[in-house]
């Protein structure tokens, strides 16, 4: 039986009940919760995100204990996973409408797409490039597709930090991580078995 238990942040993202049950349909314990009893008891953290860099952060800084999260995150090492702009808050910096301030995990700065020869938002199938080898990406390759819905790519500071890219008019980081933090720029939850199969390498891999 697994020990592991996944929490997902709930600060009231629209995509919070379908990373619900992707991780149910995986078979592991999750819950959904901004209470800090469950962050502390989890064995994982998960970060969706659907919307704009600001209105996100806001959310997040009103509905969620950031002082508990950021303690198990940054100093407890928990793993915790971004999704699409639950990653791009994992940055310095947002550039969407106006600059404002992210969670400052893993440096960087998110900024609009390119628009041409396609038009933005980006949205849907795309592959990853992989740039460096890691065991989240266990079973993955090119020929894996993901769906993506986005307009603004976040740029991490150290080009280290991206494990894989994306090309939508021009490369893109679609994997991130430091340490313990990780973000999809992708929604693994609508991307069938590939999603999948990087949902259960981030609860069975990381640790």
């Amino acid at each position: 039986m697994s020990l592991k238990k996944i929490c997902i942040l709930d600060y009231g993202s629209g995509n919070s009940m379908s990373v619900y049950n992707a991780i149910k349909f995986l078979k592991y314990k999750v819950i959904l919760s901004n209470k800090v009893d469950d962050i502390k008891k989890s064995s994982h953290l998960i970060l969706p995100g659907v919307g704009s860099f600001k209105k996100t952060m806001e959310k997040i800084k009103k509905q969620l204990p950031l002082k508990i999260i950021t303690d198990q995150v940054l100093k407890k090492k928990k793993p915790i996973l971004g999704i699409c702009v639950g990653m791009q808050v994992l940055s310095t910096y947002g550039h969407e409408f106006e600059t404002y301030a992210g969670l400052g995990w893993i440096p960087g700065e998110v900024k609009i797409l390119k628009n041409k020869p396609y038009k933005i938002p980006h949205i849907g199938w795309n592959n990853l490039d992989v740039k460096n080898k890691h065991k989240i990406l266990s079973n993955i390759d090119s020929k894996d597709n993901l769906y993506f819905v986005h307009s603004y790519k976040f740029n991490p500071k150290n080009k280290d930090n991206s494990l894989c890219t994306t090309n939508y008019n021009e490369d893109f980081a679609s994997i991130i991580y430091h340490e313990n933090i990780y973000g999809f720029q992708f929604h693994p939850e609508k991307s069938q078995i590939s999603g999948l199969k990087l949902l259960k390498n981030f609860i069975e891999e990381i640790n």
